[in-house]
């Protein structure tokens, strides 16, 4: 499943594309996603131009002027940049046609992926109103996640995971980060000290990043707007590593199950 770095990754991708271009049509074939693709919407988009492509959590913002498109990629959706014309395939669910000649397609084969418009502020549409803040900005800090861990019993990793803790620490990037901070994924969150929560901060920042700089992680379905994978899963450090042996102390990775998903972790470089 996209996490934030793919979502990102794209979202730059398609950015240089699509902002300042006006959207001559919209093609809907598969209206049936996770949420009905509203029937509307070539009616409200044609003519209107495209100010910006922002995001939030793992949504994609598409800032119309009149309201926002709201995009998110689901289980297995990619968004692809395409000379217009280029013809759809089985899983080319939606397509926004632009002026300058090019299109913008979103294939999802498990159709768990969402198209829809808000008109009025974004944020407070059901779906981004709840959410918590963004870990690469200043508001995601050390004291912030030591006040909201404080008293918890739930395990550390489950926290991050939460959208209302922290938005887009995804499976991935979880195991990834607490690997990096030295903390093991089933430590009781409460636990975690003021110092702890300003290393583990810094390493979902750094993970984070650094996943992004690689154009994020291709297990299965991922690819850019050009249509290329990412290269992160080439530096994993624990993820999808049982039985391996620690890139750093040599220990073998050790796999367990947490909220039905499954993390890794070095016993030993992790307490």
């Amino acid at each position: 499943m996209p996490e934030l770095p793919e979502v990102e990754t794209t979202r730059r991708g398609l950015a240089a594309h699509l902002t300042g271009q006006t959207i001559a049509d919209v093609v809907i074939r598969n209206a049936s996603l996770r949420w009905p693709i509203p029937k509307n919407l070539p009616k409200l988009l044609r003519g209107q131009t495209i100010v910006a492509l922002k995001r939030r959590a793992k949504y994609l913002l598409m800032d119309c002027g009149s309201g926002t498109l709201i995009l998110h990629l689901g289980m297995s959706g990619s968004l692809r940049i395409l000379p217009a014309g280029t013809p759809a395939e089985k899983h080319d669910h939606f397509d926004l046609v632009l002026g300058n000649g090019l299109l913008m397609r979103l294939r999802d084969p498990r159709r768990f992926g969402a198209v829809l418009w808000h008109s009025g502020d974004v944020h407070t549409h059901p779906l981004l109103a709840a959410l918590g803040p963004e870990p690469l900005e200043e508001n995601f800090d050390a004291r912030y996640l030591h006040q909201a861990m404080r008293g918890r019993s739930i395990a550390i990793k489950q926290c991050i995971m939460d959208n209302h803790v922290v938005v887009g620490v995804g499976n991935i990037y979880a195991n990834e980060a607490l690997f990096r901070a030295g903390i093991k994924p089933q430590l009781a969150a409460g636990k975690l000290s003021l110092p702890r929560c300003a290393r583990l901060v810094a390493e979902i920042r750094a993970t984070l990043a650094e996943a992004i700089k690689l154009g994020g992680s291709s297990l299965r379905d991922f690819v850019n707007t050009s249509g290329q994978p990412g290269y992160f899963q080439q530096h994993y450090w624990v993820y999808g590593r049982d039985g391996e042996a620690c890139r750093k102390c040599g220990t073998p990775i050790k796999q367990i199950k947490q909220g039905q998903r499954s993390s890794f972790y070095c016993g030993n470089c992790q307490k």
